[in-house]
């Protein structure tokens, strides 16, 4: 790196509050519900502090409120279309508090009353940051910092607000996808005292997209653990050598360049299509299913299903074709994801229901 380089690297450090600042990492546990995030955070929890770290986790199920989640749910459903703006003013909120705390370690985080989290569970969970109960010999406000964050994080989108936010402030970035079989996760949250509905996994499954480097290149830090079985003690020292390696290479704010916004850009496309897609599907199963209901033909339903699948590819291809090519999408942190897609989805729906009523009319 040349010496301008390295100067226009230090002022921007400098600008995001980094200079003198002990190193910090922001840890992403991704994957579905009860695959074993919070038995991993425990885990790394305990090695962090052998290792003289100050470490704590952010659970995300325990700061959000409940209702947030089950607006949620109802959401995915169509039953309430501005549950989701609330659910992603929670969400925003949470790493609010994390930003906070970087740049004010020991000021309490001031949160709007349109979006409270839950205060008591925060507070717990940046005790041990400021009081570490480290084994180390570094001084506790120079001892390495990780927080890890404990969520689903089942889109893209989700996790790059925390890339952002590591790159920000000149932080180390990482993620650890958790990956187990359907049938455990549902077996485990079953025996929970609290456990989920299963619908929500299973619909969880179909939306979960996990860590690509090779499609997003802000996702190369990653590793995935398979957590069917009990986790390893070389499951454990994988994850700690990640942190390890994002903690020695932290993110700067002067590597963004035109290259990587083209490739930003083109991911988030790439997300909004297929998970349009994957609605859409179940929009044409719906119709289809509703058209059994009114009795229609054999051959009014093979028309009606050639004429979905048709009517679904065409749209793609529009949505596809129009996504990349609008300059706006060039600044993808101003890109709502879910907003788009939802969008999308209720412009198929239309399309869908006018073709489900057309075959329905002809049939009688």
């Amino acid at each position: 790196m040349s010496f301008k380089a390295a100067l226009r690297q230090h002022m921007a450090a400098e600008e995001a509050g980094s200079v003198g600042r002990a190193a910090a990492c922001l840890c992403v546990l991704c994957g579905l519900p009860a695959a074993g995030k919070s038995t991993l955070a425990r885990e790394v929890l305990s090695a962090a502090a052998q290792r003289g770290w100050r470490a704590g986790v952010v659970p995300y199920d325990d700061l959000i409120p409940e209702h947030a989640f089950h607006t949620r749910v109802m959401e995915a459903d169509g039953a309430i279309p501005n549950s989701h703006t609330e659910w992603k003013l929670h969400r925003e909120a949470v790493l609010r508090c994390v930003e906070q705390f970087l740049e004010k370690p020991q000021v309490a985080a001031e949160l709007p009353d349109s979006c409270q989290i839950n205060g008591s569970a925060w507070e717990q969970c940046i005790h041990t940051l400021r009081q570490p109960e480290a084994s180390g010999s570094s001084p506790a406000d120079q001892a390495p910092l990780l927080f890890l964050l404990d969520d689903n994080f089942y889109y893209p989108s989700m996790r790059y607000e925390v890339h952002q936010l590591a790159k920000k402030y000149s932080l180390g970035f990482c993620q650890v996808y958790l990956q187990c079989d359907l049938e455990s996760c549902i077996s485990r949250n079953q025996t929970r005292s609290e456990p989920i509905p299963t619908e929500v996994i299973l619909e969880m499954v179909k939306r979960l997209e996990s860590p690509n480097p090779q499609k997003n290149s802000w996702e190369t830090n990653s590793i995935s653990l398979n957590t069917t079985d009990d986790l390893s003690k070389c499951d454990i020292q994988r994850v700690m050598e990640l942190i390890s390696c994002a903690l020695s290479n932290p993110l700067s704010p002067a590597e963004d360049n035109t290259k990587q916004k083209e490739v930003d850009r083109l991911t988030c496309a790439t997300s909004v299509v297929h998970q349009t897609d994957q609605a859409c599907r179940r929009h044409i199963s719906e119709a289809m299913k509703t058209a059994r209901e009114n009795q229609v033909r054999p051959e009014h339903m093979r028309s009606l299903a050639a004429q979905l699948n048709d009517s679904k590819a065409a749209f793609l291809h529009n949505l596809r074709r129009r996504l990349f090519k609008e300059a706006s999408f060039a600044q993808e942190e101003d890109l709502d994801v879910e907003r788009v897609v939802k969008r999308a989805v209720d412009v198929f729906d239309h399309e869908k229901t006018e073709i489900l009523l057309r075959v329905i009319h002809e049939n009688k």
